[in-house]
């Protein structure tokens, strides 16, 4: 005979044989149960098991162009953090794939045509959900390092993320002139938020009911110029990509647009944007600024007249 009591936990059995030992396991979906059988006396000793969350993981995405002199130094500070790193590199004749290759990372070679559909290409290579896009010339703080290990090991509780920039001239940090210290969208849920396809003033789109959480602790260091020759060839890059979105806009260009445009560039950095503060650094970027609008703007009058003659 048996008899059961629940507020117990205990079971009872008349066993005409008292010395035998038995023990049983129940398994069940909520926890595994084992019961001891002394005797003439079960007890229930059930056993909690947790199941344990997988940790959330990142894939970082770089674009490159010839970045062999500093992309060693962003692929460090990814470590730990990146669980996949995806470059998008167009066709380097440095060593700037070979670099990639040495630290695991999966280099595809693309022709460049523009920054927003560069950065989205490399997201549709990666295989995690949680991506972080990050530059060649760019490197995570220690602080920062250690944030995003926590949270990747706490799980991720946004979807969207806002990540501090500091951005530097010759290795002096800049707070005016435009470039000043700022806050960008750097880590997104790729099923939520991805790039837009500008070739150039590309950002991260998403819906606006989604609010960006700020990450407070550390900061992206942008290192976006290391000499005054490597920035001249950096806005006459910007200079050739403007005038390609003003010719497609096709728009119309008098001979004076071109002075009207960088003239106002140029006293919307040095004045409104306080260029004067950040002395030497300041005026050059405000001067480059200036020179490259009018080129920009000049290139694209002249494409649009030939068009309009023919």
């Amino acid at each position: 005979m048996l008899t059961y009591s629940h507020e117990q936990s205990r079971l009872r059995i008349e066993n005409s044989y008292p010395l035998c030992r038995l023990s049983v396991k129940i398994e069940a979906k909520s926890a595994i149960t084992h019961i001891d059988i002394s005797g003439n006396l079960l007890t229930f000793a059930p056993v909690i098991t947790h199941r344990i969350p997988a940790m959330d993981k990142i894939s970082a995405t770089i674009i490159t162009r010839n970045e062999e002199s500093q992309i060693e130094r962003c692929l460090n500070s990814l470590q730990g953090v990146a669980d996949e790193i995806i470059v998008v590199d167009s066709y380097s004749t440095d060593r700037t794939v070979e670099i990639c290759h040495r630290y695991g990372c999966q280099v595809t070679c693309r022709v460049f045509t523009g920054f927003g559909s560069q950065r989205q290409y490399a997201v549709g290579l990666t295989h995690n959900s949680f991506v972080l896009a990050i530059d060649a010339d760019e490197v995570l703080s220690d602080e920062l390092r250690r944030e995003l290990i926590k949270m990747k090991n706490d799980g991720f509780s946004h979807r969207v993320y806002r990540l501090n920039i500091v951005n530097y001239f010759c290795g002096k940090a800049i707070n005016h002139s435009g470039w000043q210290p700022a806050t960008d969208i750097r880590l997104f849920n790729k099923r939520y938020a991805n790039w837009n396809l500008h070739d150039l003033g590309e950002r991260v789109t998403f819906d606006p009911l989604l609010i960006p959480h700020p990450i407070t602790k550390g900061r992206i260091d942008h290192f976006r110029v290391n000499t005054d020759d490597e920035f001249v060839k950096k806005e006459q890059r910007r200079s050739s990509m403007q005038a390609r979105m003003l010719t497609g806009e096709n728009r119309r260009i008098s001979i004076f647009t071109p002075i009207f445009r960088a003239w106002k560039d140029f006293m919307t950095c040095y004045l409104a944007q306080a260029a004067f503060l950040d002395g030497r650094q300041g005026n050059i970027i405000a001067m480059r600024r200036c020179s490259s609008t009018f080129k920009a703007y000049s290139i694209a009058r002249s494409i649009l007249n030939k068009r309009r003659r023919h």
